[in-house]
């Protein structure tokens, strides 16, 4: 096949272990999932979980035990850190139920969602799209994936964040408003899952801005650790 322009290259993570390469098609994000997330943001409660989207081409590689710069990016003053454990997709399909959601997964990363905060909320009180806030360039580190036939399941253990040596991030996935398997599930039934896709699962308390220089740690149980510096 011929193209008129040269195609985009294939974004992927690297996988624990093996020399292979996770190929990624999108990236799916859980927005407020942890209860004091959600409070910080002005909401409570156990409201529906709702989905936004990231390009692929957001998305900044780490291989195991390096660290990765992201640019402070244009037209903000307000740029957030949102540590996430992600979920990678080995077997696709709709209207997945919670209980089977464990075997379509290929394994777990750790990512951040990278937000230009003060635009996301003009954004919101003009009732527009999120896009300029959340679809940044650079906006989606990950780390590598860690193979759920290595990692077991991941329903709890502590997630964290730190900036500087800092904690500003810390929770547990077990306070995930939306488990894993019913988010698989509510998204599968919106869309059809595909092998390569990847999904951000929330993030906890402690969102705040970071600026040029800043150096952000993310750690989750069961995962390798994500290091990113902003430049």
């Amino acid at each position: 096949m011929k193209y008129a322009i040269p195609p985009a290259p294939v974004v992927s993570l690297p996988v624990v272990g093996t020399d292979t390469q996770f190929p990624i098609r999108r990236v799916y994000c859980v927005g407020r999932n942890y209860v004091e997330h959600a409070q910080e943001m002005g909401f409570t409660g156990r409201e529906a979980p709702f989905f936004f989207l990231k390009p692929t081409d957001a998305v900044v590689v780490a291989a195991a035990g390096q660290a990765i710069e992201i640019p402070y990016p244009s037209l903000t003053k307000s740029y957030h850190h949102e540590v996430e454990l992600v979920v990678a997709i080995s077997k696709g399909g709709t209207n997945i139920k919670a209980a089977d959601a464990a075997s379509h997964i290929f394994g777990y990363a750790l990512g951040l969602d990278m937000t230009r905060r003060d635009l996301q909320g003009e954004q919101k009180k003009l009732g527009r799209p999120w896009e300029i806030g959340k679809a940044v360039d650079g906006s989606a580190p990950m780390g590598p994936v860690t193979p759920i036939s290595a990692s077991g399941e991941i329903n709890s253990g502590a997630i964290a964040l730190t900036v500087n040596g800092k904690t500003t991030q810390s929770s547990d996935v077990s306070k995930l408003i939306w488990n894993i398997g019913e988010i698989i599930e509510h998204l599968s039934a919106a869309w059809e899952l595909q092998p390569g896709d990847v999904i951000m699962t929330g993030t906890p308390e402690g969102v705040a801005g970071v600026v040029a220089g800043d150096v952000m740690v993310a750690t989750c149980a069961g995962v390798e650790s994500l290091t990113v510096k902003v430049v």
